[in-house]
């Protein structure tokens, strides 16, 4: 068993697992508005994932790439998968080209920086429009239990 694959692919499915995260959460926002579900206006889970979104909003703006995918591309390259300079390729792994063909899409550049800006925007109006609730609020409310 090659350790450096292993990494890659542990690295690319908690990748996947982010964006997951974040899609899948403002899904449950918007839902949950509508269904007045009261655990979507949970002060951490939205914290979390207004600035899962945010790191990739800067990442986009500033020109970054993603830490996630380097260290995957540096794994692969450990691995013998990949030579130094070639892009990211085809995995060699089931889990690492499944996850892959999920994650990774071969649009123009401008496409992502859009997606993302657009979500990004998304994600602030819902905060705004469904706002949290303060977890100082939340934690007055709650009952001594020495009483």
């Amino acid at each position: 068993m090659n350790v450096y694959r292993l990494l890659a692919d542990l690295i690319v499915v908690a990748h996947f697992a982010y964006v997951v995260f974040v899609v899948v959460g403002m899904g449950a926002i918007l839902l949950g508005f509508f269904l007045r579900w009261r655990w979507i206006r949970n002060f951490w889970f939205r914290l979390i994932h207004f600035l899962m979104i945010g790191v990739v909003v800067a990442e986009e703006v500033g020109g970054m790439v993603c830490p996630l995918t380097t260290w995957e591309y540096r794994l692969r390259i450990k691995a013998g998968d990949l030579l130094p300079g070639e892009g990211l390729g085809e995995p060699a792994s089931f889990t690492g080209r499944l996850v892959h063909q999920l994650l990774f899409f071969d649009f123009p550049p401008w496409v992502f920086t859009f997606c993302y800006g657009v979500f990004g925007a998304a994600v602030l109006v819902a905060w705004i429009a469904v706002p949290p609730r303060s977890p100082l609020k939340t934690a007055a409310h709650r009952p001594n239990p020495t009483d």
